[in-house]
């Protein structure tokens, strides 16, 4: 296949959140022979390393939150820095198409090509679309969606709207296989992690809930978990009090593996979360981030509940006697995690990214988008 297709410009917010499926849009994309190039804020650097772009570009960003005038005129120098500077980058590049993940670093390169009227897309990750993208849906041309109902969309924009699904990495569609449940009394992995900046309340409630399983559970356990350095510490002493070994870090840059060989998984609920979960097919206990404007997460993990692949528990309920019971249960009955493992692959969606890219590449070459993927509603 040639490798001179043009140019794509990702754009997406400094977290896992937005750059994971962006990077399974830009591994996609490459093998079709377009280039990709990237717009993220500094936070997207730590991830730089993995990210298959051919280049990388900060630009400025600002979130767009409430406050005094001084706030919001300082916001507005700081966004209109970023058009200029995008402007004079998609000057530069000259991408075929555009293409925005969410966060606030997207605003600007998307503001700044629907003004040099360049192909636009964005993409949101969940159940109800995220701020920023609400701010860039009148301005884009195509609203690619996760979920076949989106809130927030907006009936007016409705018609913009293709359902793609959630894109995963290749790293997460090669570690899908076939759940191995526990054996009675035997090894359970069991994985926790918060998403890519990591969660604390799993920190403060996940070493209690340990400490008050029985002796025959917790020779059973092999623990996973995912900690803030600032929580490190203290977790590795809780652990070790009570005589468990505990593999602990900020960050899994192989996670995908991880979710794979886990017999159970504890976590946030981010839809790059869900989705991976879903495609590798493991069960979960989902633990949605709370007093989010838009509840972004409690819809995802109920997308999930709600088919039989996880269970959802609010972050109130997940105190350490409530989740001592809980894993105890799911420990002692293999076959309800089999069940569950088997009902979120079945709504596991591997070929997202590659649905994304159709929708790309129609795009780049001025041809139509596939009419069954219309039908997303707001």
């Amino acid at each position: 296949m040639s490798t001179d297709r043009g140019l794509i410009l990702l754009s997406a917010g400094g977290t896992g959140g937005h750059l994971f499926p962006a990077q399974a849009l830009a591994e996609a994309l490459i093998a079709r022979g377009f280039h990709v190039d990237l717009v993220t804020d500094e936070r997207g650097d730590r991830y730089g390393g993995s990210f298959p772009a051919q280049e990388m570009h900060i630009i400025p960003a600002a979130t767009v939150r409430g406050g005094n005038p001084l706030t919001y005129a300082k916001t507005a120098v700081v966004l209109g820095i970023g058009v200029i500077r995008a402007w004079r980058l998609l000057g530069r590049l000259k991408p075929k198409v555009v293409v925005g993940f969410g966060g606030y670093p997207t605003l600007t390169p998307l503001l700044a090509a629907s003004l040099r009227r360049l192909h636009t897309v964005i993409h949101d990750q969940n159940a109800v679309m995220g701020r920023a993208n609400r701010m860039l849906a009148d301005r884009v041309e195509v609203v690619a969606t996760s979920f076949p109902k989106v809130h927030m969309l907006g009936e007016k924009n409705a018609h913009k709207a293709v359902r793609t699904g959630a894109p995963v990495r290749a790293a997460v569609v090669e570690a899908a296989a076939p759940y191995q449940p526990p054996e009675p009394g035997g090894e359970f992995r069991l994985l926790v992690f918060g998403g890519s900046q990591g969660a604390r309340i799993f920190s403060d409630v996940v070493p209690g809930a340990i400490a008050r399983l029985d002796d025959a559970h917790k020779a059973r356990l092999k623990l996973v978990q995912q900690c803030r350095d600032e929580d490190m510490e203290r977790v590795r002493m809780g652990y070790e009090a009570i005589g468990i070994e505990a593999e602990l870090a900020p960050f899994f840059p192989d996670l995908p593996q991880r979710i794979a060989n886990a017999h159970l998984v504890v976590s946030r609920s981010g839809a790059s979360t869900v989705a991976e979960l879903a495609v590798i097919g493991r069960p979960g206990i989902l633990v949605p981030l709370p007093h989010a404007i838009d509840n972004d997460q409690l819809l995802n993990a109920t997308a999930l509940s709600q088919a039989k692949g996880g269970w959802l528990m609010p972050q109130p309920s997940f105190t350490p006697h409530r989740f001592a019971e809980d894993l105890t249960a799911r420990m002692d009955n293999p076959g309800q995690l089999a069940a569950a493992a088997d009902a979120a692959k079945a709504v596991g969606n591997p070929r997202a990214a590659e649905t994304l890219a159709d929708v790309v590449e129609a795009l780049a070459e001025g041809r139509e988008i596939p009419a069954e993927l219309r039908g997303a509603t707001a």
